[in-house]
């Protein structure tokens, strides 16, 4: 079965008839988001979206029946206040299901609780940990580190760059992302000839730069990191002059980069969902409808650009939808196993096929390679 916002609402539907128009309480969906601090622009769509699609679905009835309820709280970008929220929302609110966790370090402080208390989590960040080892009841919907590093020097190794210097942010999502990228250099042929970090609120990072210009043999340059930091060592790359190609991780996958990073964005590389490029698609993909329809309902509704990471919220909230339309039930036991039984469901991120050792469900071909080019995203043929 092919999953659509359209074929949940049906369900839905047919849930709605068999359990009486006066069905109990709310589902209660709990998340924590960045919604401000460094991280707002990946947490400001995730919770747009959160709340225009559960508008939508209770519109058509909910799920199973029941309207759905967010219970949202914002981390403001800080990993100990997103555990100390996500304990409210498992003891006090009662929540049926955990979606969010927009950084690494904001999920990794939640995991621990979500699986003590046995109730399904997604997540929305992208650290290859937070699903490696396979943990229970945790699941994610963004990209790995470890993926965005491959698909970065795939591209290098057809471009013949063999010697890369890699600078990396002192986050959760960044430290993972240096482990990663360093696990899987020599699988590409690629040696790190220079290895620096910034940090998460540095507002420059041209003593890093500057290192890695006058470091000999570098080819190209790989930056992993989220938030404002990317866009501030992309102007101070261009403002040093290094004629190197630059590429980033997928923690720029939004519109946000560009406007800040501004012209000296052009040419940067970088893997993403195909949401960024949706209208650039060819027509017989698979993903078209589903990123186009999301991407015209966001727009329409906010007036303001998609971003990777408010699909990783659609994706989140619909593999729920899903997972709890087969499951006929909000059972957590019953959930948790119906999202680890998701298989094809196409979403905004890629084809999802999960399974007991695979709590992502993505492959590689679900990464599309972009690069900036007069202020957008064009696809990397």
């Amino acid at each position: 079965m092919k999953y659509t916002l359209k074929n949940l609402v049906a369900g839905a539907a047919l849930a709605f008839g068999a359990f009486g128009a006066f069905a109990a309480e709310p589902i209660k969906i709990g998340s924590v988001l960045s919604v401000t601090g460094p991280a707002a622009f990946l947490g400001d769509p995730e919770l747009k979206t959160m709340q225009m699609y559960i508008e939508e679905l209770n519109k058509k009835g909910g799920v199973l029946g029941r309207q759905l309820q967010l219970v949202h709280y914002d981390d403001g970008s800080d990993a100990n206040k997103a555990n100390g929220f996500a304990k409210r929302l498992i003891d006090d609110d009662k929540v049926d299901i955990l979606i969010g966790g927009t950084t690494t370090g904001s999920t990794m402080s939640m995991v621990p609780l979500a699986q003590k208390a046995n109730i399904p989590f997604i997540s929305l960040a992208g650290a290859v940990i937070i699903i490696e080892p396979v943990k229970s009841w945790v699941f994610k919907m963004a990209h790995t580190d470890r993926m965005a590093a491959e698909k970065v020097f795939e591209d290098m190794q057809k471009r013949g760059i063999s010697k890369v210097a890699l600078l990396s942010e002192t986050s959760g999502f960044g430290n993972s992302g240096k482990k990663e990228t360093e696990g899987v250099a020599a699988k590409y042929g690629i040696t790190l000839v220079a290895n620096e970090t910034y940090g998460p609120k540095d507002t420059d990072a041209s003593p890093q730069l500057t290192k890695i210009k006058n470091t000999a043999g570098v080819q190209a340059v790989f930056v992993f990191g989220l938030g404002q930091g990317p866009a501030i060592v992309t102007k101070n790359y261009k403002q040093l002059g290094i004629k190197l190609p630059l590429y980033h991780s997928h923690g720029v996958a939004s519109e946000e980069f560009i406007k800040l990073a501004g012209p000296s964005a052009e040419g940067v590389r970088f893997p993403a969902a195909a949401l960024l490029v949706a209208d650039k698609l060819p027509a017989n993909d698979p993903q078209k409808p589903v990123v186009t329809a999301y991407a015209k309902a966001f727009k329409d509704k906010w007036k303001t650009d998609v971003s990777t990471f408010g699909g990783h919220a659609y994706d989140g909230l619909m593999l729920m939808a899903d997972a709890m339309t087969r499951a006929k039930s909000t059972d957590k036991a019953k959930v948790r196993d119906a999202i680890e039984a998701t298989k094809g469901y196409i979403g905004t991120g890629g084809k999802v096929n999960m399974s007991a050792t695979d709590h992502m469900g993505l492959d590689l071909s679900s990464f599309r390679l972009l690069e900036v080019k007069n202020g957008d995203w064009t696809l990397v043929q």
